[in-house]
């Protein structure tokens, strides 16, 4: 996962789990991942502890990178995989 220079550096170069899964929620983000695919990273996030408030600043962060229309083709997928009910929003 992460390069580091000798035995003793393997846990402390390591990313906690939850960041781990946030920067792969990025990733799948910047890719237009499918909403399935964003569902299985977003639990496993929140499992880890991320709130949901991260998981929206996620989008956000990697905004200025992917521009504005995958932001906005991605915005409502990730909206699915967290569980917003757009039916009761109307």
């Amino acid at each position: 996962m992460v390069l580091t220079s000798g035995p003793d550096d393997s846990t402390s170069a390591a990313l906690r789990p939850k960041v781990d899964l946030l920067v792969q929620l990025g990733a799948l983000l910047a890719l237009g991942a499918a909403t399935s695919s964003l569902r299985v990273i977003v639990d496993r996030a929140i499992d880890a502890g991320a709130s949901e408030a991260e998981i929206v600043g996620v989008l956000i962060a990697v905004a200025p990178a992917v521009g504005l229309a995958r932001v906005v083709s991605s915005a409502s997928r990730l909206a699915m995989a967290i569980g917003y009910d757009f039916e009761a929003d109307e």
